[in-house]
């Protein structure tokens, strides 16, 4: 199948990075929202990104007009009926994803490849949804997904081997770096990822280091780019503590259990960057630790 036109449902941030990365890769790029004042903020959202780019002479003017050009917002699902591929981003809500799916399997071919852009939930749950689970994959993109090379590319016991084979192609046309999963609890990264910053939550709370200590020993012992508890703050404690609890509910094994300090931060509105404190209050420049953690 000849992949022309791609669909992007959600197009906040992530969903925003994925229309951006298919446009670039000079695909026509249909992203779908709930309303017209969000779909313009999430277009908007992908112009600024690339004027940056623009402004500091990594792109030129007219390569933005091109890519821009690509894309095409809308508040119509059925407008999806014309991709050759569909990637949901939507919120990680399976009764929201289950009414997007139904919904797209009505409007689009049957040789559509559908493909969720989840990190924690089952591909397999969701490709049920449908009429079509040989053909449903997942594209788990990183962020942010214009600057980070890796995808995800997951199959459950149901996709046929073709489709993941196109799903695979797709994602290296991107210009990324994609590599094979299987359909169990986290995939690779967030498999691995996820007791790893527990582990360093769990130190803190322990009095093995401080925050800033234990950031910058792992940095220089381990030579990450940046510490457990900037990345936690980066990602979100929240969407952490999200996917932790579902890792737990899937393997019942105690390094995916979210440690008391995580739930305290998440029930406090503690959740990093986003909130503007974490475990690093960022209303200070630079961050400093914020006090009275443990």
């Amino acid at each position: 199948m000849e992949i022309k036109t791609v669909g992007v449902v959600g197009c906040g941030l992530m969903g925003s990075g994925i229309a951006q990365v298919c446009a670039e890769a000079g695909y026509r790029t249909i992203v779908r929202e709930v309303n017209d004042d969000v779909v313009a903020k999430g277009l908007g959202k992908i112009e600024a990104f690339l004027k940056k780019g623009v402004d500091k002479g990594k792109l030129s003017p007219e390569r933005m007009k091109e890519i821009v050009g690509r894309l095409e917002g809308t508040t119509e699902l059925a407008k999806l009926a014309e991709c050759q591929v569909v990637i949901e981003a939507v919120v990680e809500n399976l009764d929201l994803k289950r009414e997007v799916y139904q919904a797209l399997d009505q409007a689009c071919p049957a040789e559509t490849i559908f493909a969720s852009n989840t990190s924690s939930l089952s591909i397999t749950e969701m490709a049920a949804f449908t009429k079509r689970a040989d053909r449903f994959v997942g594209l788990h993109f990183f962020n942010p997904v214009p600057l980070m090379k890796l995808v995800e590319v997951v199959r459950s016991p149901l996709t046929s081997e073709a489709s993941f084979e196109e799903a695979y192609a797709f994602a290296k046309s991107l210009g990324k770096t994609p590599v094979r999963a299987t359909d169990k609890g986290g995939f690779i990264v967030n498999r691995l990822l996820v007791p790893y910053l527990l582990d360093a939550i769990r130190a803190l709370e322990t009095g093995v280091g401080s925050v800033p200590d234990i950031d910058e020993a792992m940095k220089l012992g381990c030579g990450y780019p940046m510490g457990p508890f900037t990345l936690l703050d980066f990602v979100g404690l929240d969407t952490t503590y999200y996917i932790a609890n579902i890792m737990f509910d899937e393997f019942r094994e105690t390094r995916f259990a979210a440690p008391p300090l995580l739930k305290r931060m998440v029930q406090a509105g503690l959740l990093g960057r986003k909130s503007g404190r974490g475990f690093y209050d960022y209303s200070r420049d630079p961050a400093t630790p914020t006090p009275r953690l443990r």
